[in-house]
């Protein structure tokens, strides 16, 4: 697997250490780029709460997560930027079912669960990329409170 023409001494190097030590711990470029991406859909980077709480915690960490002076999310950022390689997209796809899917399916109940989970995905990921890559005014220099009740409204729909 090749992603953007970098290849594992390039990797090693940038992390001081040796190809074959890459090669010895992960195996192959492949798997250390599936660890990397476990290790960056695991934690909680957007979706917040349970239950009842979850559609208006979602909404304003995905707010806050996404304002101009917020870090940058990793996991988004990674997908973005590897999204076109398909064995990096499955890899990418199995991690957030892992990850975010597997939480959301398990707070949703009733028919669809699994689409309305996927689509909640979705919907963050449409803002994140308007508000914090392309910056587009309503969302980027929107009052965050009435973005974040807006999107809460979606969220309910949603779930």
């Amino acid at each position: 697997m090749r992603l953007r023409g970098v290849g594992v001494r390039d990797i090693a190097r940038s992390a001081g250490v040796t190809a074959m030590l890459i090669n010895r711990y992960f195996g192959s470029k492949e798997q250390l780029f599936a660890e990397a991406v476990d290790v960056a859909f695991a934690p909680r980077t957007v979706i917040a709460g349970t239950g009842a709480e979850l559609p208006g915690e979602t909404a304003r960490a995905l707010v806050a997560r996404t304002s101009p002076e917020a870090e940058e999310l990793g996991p988004f950022l990674l997908m973005l930027r590897s999204a076109a390689n398909p064995r990096a997209a499955q890899i990418m796809r199995e991690a957030i079912g892992r990850h975010a899917g597997r939480h959301l399916k398990e707070e949703l109940s009733g028919d669809g669960a699994g689409i309305r989970a996927e689509l909640m995905l979705a919907v963050q990921a449409g803002v994140w990329l308007m508000r914090s890559v392309l910056r587009t005014p309503a969302l980027a220099e929107g009052e965050p409170e009435e973005l974040a009740r807006r999107i809460r409204s979606l969220f309910h729909v949603l779930l």
